[in-house]
């Protein structure tokens, strides 16, 4: 298993990586979890795989993407978008609720936002646990190179039962609301963990 953290800058280093993540979002995604999302070429992507943001990927030596995240930073502009929580907070996306923070989303260079995590449908039961573990260890390293002390993500509501097995602090930072099942805003904690 290795991880990569790929970006404009880099992926031409990485062959077709950058694409096959892409292809394991909409596998995942628009596939097998049936979400209204944009796609072409067989691939989904959206108005944050910006050169602002960065992509953590695990995969095997071939290529194959096991796991991925996207981060970006909360002081992006593309246009009228920043980034997803925030622009769910403004009311420009349809199918994120504009209630999901407690208070004002953040613009701030150490706040990252890491948000399309997942791990592939076809990672074997026996390996999701340790694919995922890699897959945070990695966002966390990338998240802290890149200057940030926290990362806010839109995590399914049973994030309490999982968080301390990955090693990072994590606080609710919003509601639990309803979008394509119930999921909450976290404020994952990296300034003080994984270290």
């Amino acid at each position: 298993m290795q991880t990569t953290t790929l970006s404009f800058a880099n992926l031409h280093n990485h062959g077709e990586l950058f694409a096959n993540m892409l292809r394991a979002r909409r596998e995942l995604f628009i596939v097998h979890n049936k979400w209204n999302l944009p796609e072409a070429l067989g691939m989904e992507y959206d108005q944050y795989d910006t050169p602002a943001s960065r992509w953590v990927v695990v995969h095997d030596e071939f290529g194959r993407v096991l796991a991925g995240n996207r981060l970006t930073p909360t002081t992006t502009r593309c246009g009228i978008y920043s980034y997803m929580i925030r622009d769910a907070q403004r009311g420009l996306l349809d199918t994120i609720p504009s209630d999901l923070l407690f208070d004002e989303a953040p613009v701030s260079e150490t706040v990252w936002e890491s948000s399309r995590l997942f791990v592939s449908h076809d990672v074997p039961a026996a390996q999701r646990r340790a694919v995922h573990a890699r897959l945070i260890l990695e966002l966390g390293a990338a998240a802290r190179n890149l200057g940030a002390a926290y990362c806010l993500t839109l995590l399914a509501a049973t994030w309490p039962r999982w968080s301390d097995r990955v090693g990072v602090k994590m606080k609710a930072m919003g509601p639990v609301i309803e979008t394509e099942g119930r999921h909450q805003v976290v404020a994952m904690d990296f300034a003080t963990s994984l270290h």
